[in-house]
């Protein structure tokens, strides 16, 4: 029993390190990701508080305090919005000498003390507080989009690309290509079961929370699931483009960490990226997460309808159609002759 067991064993890590492209992906992708992650979230002063301004910051003395982020705005509504999402802590309008804080918001608090210790201090002149008053919107209600789109991704991306690769290594597609299947026709078979399987899980799941611990819900739930009908779909189609030529299941994880791992931390499914570096909110915009959160949010906390989330719509449907019409056009049935 135990050669037996020991020959298996010695095949498989054979087979794993003959198939380089795989175990190069194994080898680099972590180092990858580690170092792009350092460099991207590279913060050698932590952040307590996030404090929006309006106007010229170097003329008040709390712009020298360490561990704080200010972050310009030049809309003042959309700041405020950002307040009011407790994306922000604390909104100051040096121009105007006034500021905003959300009065359910425990770092609001504190940072609107530091702001008025220091303006009795050096004896500027005083501020006008507004406060933003409304339903309290708690982390929870932030974040629960993020954990059910995350939850899609990994569904639709790993749930359908292993089961491609799995038929075309085990020459299951080969027996398909016998028959008058086309694979636009085979592609859209697995979209739409992986779909009804994603769309209906996850309906079933946010329901049974709403109801549970009622979630600060603004907008028409109808808007939700188109959003989760569309970012499934785009996610599926990438999914099968990944999967469309490959046949090793090493190889094919890689590139699918390679996609859902950068997803999962910049598309704003744990924190926002407000204040982040340009470029890295520039390159979280090209992923179907990322629009998928950015339009069911505004659903929920803004209660935004057809209007506000038309681009988001159409991205996710630009983007499917582009996956759907590139997997289908590299598809192969069959693996690399050796």
């Amino acid at each position: 029993m135990f050669k037996r067991f020991l020959a298996v064993l010695v095949a498989r890590n054979y087979e794993f390190f003959r198939d380089r492209s795989a175990l190069g992906w194994n080898l680099a992708f972590p180092i990858l990701l580690v170092v792009g992650f350092a460099f991207i979230f590279k913060n050698d002063n932590p952040t307590l508080f996030k404090i929006g301004y309006l106007g010229d910051l170097q003329q008040h003395s709390i712009s020298q305090y360490k561990h704080l982020e200010f972050i310009e705005y030049s809309d003042k509504s959309n700041a405020i919005d950002k307040l009011r999402q407790h994306k922000l802590d604390l909104l100051v309008s040096f121009q105007d000498s006034q500021y905003w804080v959300n009065a359910s918001s425990a770092n609001g608090y504190i940072a609107e003390k530091l702001l008025l210790a220091e303006t009795t201090q050096h004896h500027t002149s005083e501020f006008i507080k507004e406060t933003i008053e409304g339903q309290e919107i708690r982390y929870l209600d932030w974040v629960v989009p993020g954990i059910l789109a995350m939850n899609m991704m990994f569904s639709c991306l790993y749930g359908v690309g292993y089961v491609i690769v799995r038929y075309r290594k085990n020459a299951v597609l080969k027996r398909l290509s016998a028959t008058p299947l086309k694979p636009v026709e085979f592609l859209a078979a697995q979209i739409v079961s992986r779909l009804l399987i994603v769309v209906a899980l996850t309906s079933g799941i946010f329901v049974a929370c709403n109801f549970i611990f009622d979630f600060y819900l603004l907008g028409n739930m109808w808007w939700l699931l188109l959003l989760c009908i569309l970012g499934a779909f785009a996610l599926i189609s990438l999914s099968l483009l990944i999967a469309c030529r490959s046949e090793s299941e090493e190889f094919t994880g890689g590139i699918l960490n390679l996609v859902s791992w950068p997803m999962m931390m910049l598309s704003g499914v744990w924190f926002s990226l407000e204040g982040s570096p340009a470029f890295v909110q520039a390159i979280s915009q090209i992923f179907p997460l990322t629009q998928m959160l950015i339009g069911a949010r505004a659903v929920m906390l803004e209660g935004a309808g057809f209007v506000e989330i038309a681009p988001q719509i159409f991205i996710l449907v630009g983007q499917s159609i582009l996956f759907l019409l590139l997997g289908s056009l590299l598809f192969r049935w069959k693996g690399q002759t050796r």
